[in-house]
Formats: structure tokens, C-alpha cells, sequence
């Protein structure tokens, strides 16, 4: 039986559940506990014709122990224990037993063999009508998820006649989605009604919505069956038809916000894997192509180290990451220093030759991993304030991992710019690129500067790789997946410059983020390339031209 031929079938039956709801929950009492325990042993008593009478004097008890009884009701889970006639609600345990449990008080009596119980008996009709009731119980239950639940069955059925129990509902409720929910049953119900006065207003409530079941509705009023409008009242279909466009007009806004930020927050990831490439090639004219598995090393050192909290401190997990930064920076720029001393250094001048060495030296290091921690990815977890999202009122969600890397990729590059810019190292660094043969002459080590600008170019690859551990599959190729997009990042921006490297990330990502929707994904790669190429015909220096070894040579 629907919900609707339940209703029709009992107007006075509804009735008590409106007046019930409205009138005696608030002032339910002990009084109301001790009715619905004679009413339950009734229950268990009863024959099955007399048991719908029962559950309705149960529901206007307006006792908030209705709902659970009446769910071990269907669910075929209420019994009567044979030693005392005592109700209870059985649950499966282990053995084949069943746990009793107090259905007033929610209490375990312990355990007992099936035989020990009598199941109360129901029917089809019985349980239809009793899913009904629980349908505006749940709607004033204490659990908002509840409350949720019964207002999304609401929305489903559109029933007229539940409509002074959802504005009764609404009136009260304080829970924001639960109240959204209800208002937009309570839109739904109204657009049923006989009065296009009812249906115009129901339309106008929705003009400040942007969420597709209301759009849903909207368009159905300006459907045709046949030459027949759905919607009869002219006023009503062009009220609907404005709110739709007002709608549609909105949620294309939000959908530009999304992708600005998503293209943000791309930029972001590329500028962390381009920036350490914007000194080892755009400064030292070193082609690494071994710079994917700097940034595949951070993120299996982060990998490691969220092992290690997960074993010896697991409530500590939250900080694992603040240990992953510092471990991940070390651990890439010991191997980029290791690269520069034992083969990179024999090659500056020889660009094929350093492409060649590197290539090899990041198959070395991508069958290094393979062996060591297998070819399948590997887990690594989020720490709580990382893992929730903001949600915008057209649906959209922006993730709160995207939004520290974008805040933390810039930070990275203010510490990058102090260091080059505040620091005696960054002085070394900046004369040995200008002028190598002056600044040997002046004193400058010019191969340990060689070194540690190699390490810290590889060092920022490997803080790129926490980062992206968060929002990428750690596995032996994660650092091919951005290899050929940083080259591009710091070409086009300027090679050996990090305000360009940051100009040019931003401009890709954003890019790519808004070409998706109309080109596609791989189409939208490919206009990229080609709108880069075609502007490195024009400007071969980039955005931001700087001095450099490769360019003196």
C-alpha cells in the first residue's frame, strides 16, 4: 500500500499523527513513557486486525521510543520473551541467538535461543501503513540525519496532504540542510496544488536556489504533453522559465569560480614540481630528466614516515606530514647532490649528453623504488584538517587539500626567493651564473655551489612530492606525469626565473582548467602546447628573460 492510499484510507488516522506531532511532543512526559509500555505489551497481544489501532495510539504518545519499535516492527525484529510476556526488540547474535534489548529503555537483556521468543506477527498491509506513520515520526526525530531522510521521502512523494505537518516541521527545525531539504518539499508540494496562486509562489521561493532537483522542477512546468502545456497558467510558466534562466545564469558563475580554482590550484601543483627545475635548468642549464623522480622520492619518503607515525605513534598522525617536509627535502637533495658530483658535473656544456645521463639515472631510480616498495601504489592518508571541503549553494565543492597547496606552494617560493635573494648563498649562486670565471677568480667554490644549487633544486622537487602525495597515486611513475608540464612552465615563463616560473604555472593551469569544459581534457593539452609554441616563435626568452650560463653560451 503507497503513502497515498494510506492516507486516503485514513484521514482521521493522519489527523493523529498531525495532532500528536504538533501538540503532544513537546510536552511528552513520563506519563507518555508509561502509555506506550501497556501500549506495547498490546501490541505484542493483539490480533493483526486490531494492531494498526495500536500503532496509532502508539504514535500519539508523541514518545520518541515509538520510532524504534515501530523499525523492529517491519523489520520483523519485535518479540515477546515466553518466560514473562516482556516485549523486546531481538537482534542477531553470534551462535545463532538473538540479544534482547528493552525497547523502552534501549538496554541489552542479555541473550536467549530463538525458541526462548515469539516473533510478533505482521502483514504487508500492516507494514506499509506503520512505514507511513514512521515517515512523520522520523521527520521530528532528535537525529538530524533522520530528519533528512524523512524530508528527502517528503520531497519524493509531493503528497498535498503532508503539507501542514512540513510546515509544522519547518517552523521548528534549526538544522540548515535538514531546513533546505524541508523547503524545497514543501516547493514540491505546492506545485501540485489545484491554485496557480500556490504554484506562482511556490515557483518565486525558488528563485534564490541553484541545486538541480529545483531545477528539475522548474523545467517540467515548461514541458508540453502533446499540444497541452504541464503548467495551464501562462503567468506561472513565465515566472518559471525566469527563475530558470536566473538560475542557470548563477550556477555557470560558480561554475567559472570552480574552475578559476581548480586552474589555481593546478598551478600550484606545477609550480611546486617546476620550481626546483627553474634552478637546476633554468640557472645551471642542466636538462634533468631525472627531476620527476626528485619529486617521486618526496612522495615515498612521505610514504615512509606516515609508516613510521602510523606504528609507533598513531594519535600523532596529524603531524606526520610537518616531519614528511624536512625528511622529503633532505632525502632529494642528497640524491641531486650525489647526481651532480658523480656525472652531471663531467657535463655542463653538453646538454644531448646531460639528457642522456639523466634519462638513464631516472630508470635507475624509478626500478630502485619498483623494487623496493613494489610496482602498486601506495596509501598515503591526509591528516584531518586537510580531508573536508567547502560547499558552495550551487553544489560546487572545493577541497581544503587543494587550498593548503596552493597556500603552501606559495610559501615555498617566498622561502626559494629569501634564500637567493638574502642569503650569502643565493649571492654565490646568482655570481656563479652570471660569471663563472669571475666568481672563481674572486674566491667563490664554484663546484660546491654547482652541488648544493643541484641539491636544492632537487630538494624543492621533493617537497613538490609531498604535496602531491595528497592528491596523486604514489607510485614509481608519479614523477613522469609532470616532467614534460614543468618544462614547459619554465620555458614559457622565463627560463632561470621564479617570478616567471610562477606566472607561467598559474597561466597554464588556469588555462587548461577552462579549456577542459569546451576541448576536453587531451585537446585542450594540445591547444596549450601549441598556443606555447607558437609564443616562443615571438618571444624565445619567455615571459621573463634572465642571464644565465646557458644563455651567455
Amino acid at each position: 500500500m503507497s503513502l497515498r492510499q494510506w492516507m486516503r484510507g485514513g484521514a482521521l488516522r493522519l489527523l493523529m499523527v498531525f495532532w500528536a506531532l504538533a501538540v503532544l511532543v513537546p510536552h511528552s512526559g513520563a506519563l507518555a513513557a508509561e502509555d506506550l509500555g501497556s501500549l506495547v505489551t498490546e501490541l505484542g497481544a493483539t490480533s493483526l486486525s486490531k494492531k494498526q489501532a495500536v500503532v496509532d495510539r502508539m504514535v500519539a504518545t508523541g514518545a520518541p521510543e515509538v520510532v524504534p519499535i515501530l523499525e523492529a516492527l517491519v523489520g520483523r525484529g519485535l518479540y515477546k520473551r515466553k518466560s514473562d510476556d516482556k516485549m523486546v526488540i531481538g537482534r542477531k547474535a553470534s551462535g545463532g541467538k538473538l540479544l534482547l534489548i528493552d525497547p523502552l529503555t534501549g538496554s541489552e537483556l542479555g541473550t536467549v535461543g530463538s525458541r526462548e521468543v515469539k516473533r510478533v506477527k505482521t502483514n504487508n498491509r500492516l507494514r506499509s501503513s506503520v512505514k507511513a506513520v514512521m515517515g512523520t515520526l522520523t521527520l521530528m526525530s532528535p537525529d538530524p540525519q533522520r530528519r533528512l531522510e524523512a524530508a528527502d521521502g517528503l520531497l519524493k512523494s509531493s503528497d498535498q496532504a503532508m503539507l501542514p505537518l512540513v510546515e509544522t516541521a519547518l517552523a521548528k527545525e534549526a538544522d540548515v540542510a535538514v531546513k533546505n531539504a524541508l523547503q524545497l518539499a514543501k516547493a514540491s508540494i505546492k506545485l501540485q496544488s489545484e491554485s496557480a496562486k500556490e504554484r506562482l509562489a511556490a515557483v518565486q521561493s525558488l528563485g534564490d536556489r541553484t541545486d538541480p532537483e529545483s531545477r528539475v522542477m522548474l523545467s517540467r512546468l515548461l514541458l508540453k504533453d502533446g499540444e497541452v502545456w504541464r503548467e495551464p497558467d501562462e503567468r506561472v510558466r513565465a515566472t518559471a522559465e525566469k527563475t530558470l534562466s536566473s538560475m542557470e545564469s548563477r550556477l555557470q558563475m560558480w561554475r567559472i569560480v570552480e574552475h578559476l580554482y581548480q586552474g589555481i590550484s593546478l598551478g600550484s601543483v606545477l609550480l611546486l614540481a617546476a620550481m626546483g627545475l627553474a634552478i637546476t635548468f633554468g640557472v645551471m642549464g642542466v636538462i634533468n630528466m631525472a627531476h620527476g623522480e626528485m619529486v617521486m622520492l618526496g612522495a615515498y619518503t612521505t610514504f615512509v614516515v606516515q609508516e613510521v607515525f602510523r606504528s609507533v605513534a598513531p594519535g600523532l598522525f596529524d603531524w606526520s606530514l610537518a616531519v614528511a617536509l624536512p625528511a622529503a627535502f633532505l632525502v632529494s637533495a642528497l640524491v641531486g647532490i650525489a647526481m651532480e658530483r658523480g656525472c652531471i658535473r663531467f657535463l655542463y656544456g653538453r646538454p644531448l649528453e646531460t639528457l642522456l645521463a639523466t634519462w638513464g639515472i631516472s630508470l635507475v631510480l624509478q626500478q630502485t623504488v619498483r623494487s623496493i616498495f613494489g610496482p602498486t601504489n601506495r596509501e598515503v592518508g591526509a591528516p584531518e584538517w586537510m580531508q573536508d571541503a567547502m560547499e558552495s549553494v550551487a553544489g560546487i565543492t572545493l577541497t581544503y587539500n587543494r587550498l593548503w597547496i596552493i597556500l603552501f606552494s606559495l610559501c615555498v617560493l617566498g622561502a626559494v626567493l629569501l634564500v637567493l635573494k638574502k642569503t650569502a648563498f643565493g649571492l654565490q649562486m646568482r655570481a656563479v651564473t652570471q660569471n663563472r670565471e669571475m666568481a672563481r677568480a674572486m674566491g667563490i667554490p664554484t663546484g660546491r655551489v654547482d652541488a648544493m644549487t643541484f641539491g636544492l633544486g632537487s630538494g624543492i622537487a621533493g617537497i613538490a612530492g609531498v604535496a602531491l602525495s595528497q592528491i596523486d597515486n604514489v607510485s614509481p611513475n608519479l614523477g613522469q606525469a609532470y616532467i614534460v608540464d614543468s618544462f614547459m612552465v619554465v620555458v614559457f615563463g622565463g627560463v632561470g626565473n621564479l617570478w616567471g616560473a610562477f606566472a607561467g604555472a598559474m597561466s597554464l593551469g588556469v588555462v587548461n582548467k577552462l579549456l577542459e569544459p569546451w576541448a576536453g581534457a587531451v585537446l585542450g593539452k594540445i591547444l596549450v602546447l601549441v598556443a606555447i609554441i607558437l609564443f616562443i616563435q615571438k618571444r624565445p626568452r619567455g615571459l621573463f628573460a634572465l642571464r644565465g650560463r646557458a644563455v651567455e653560451s
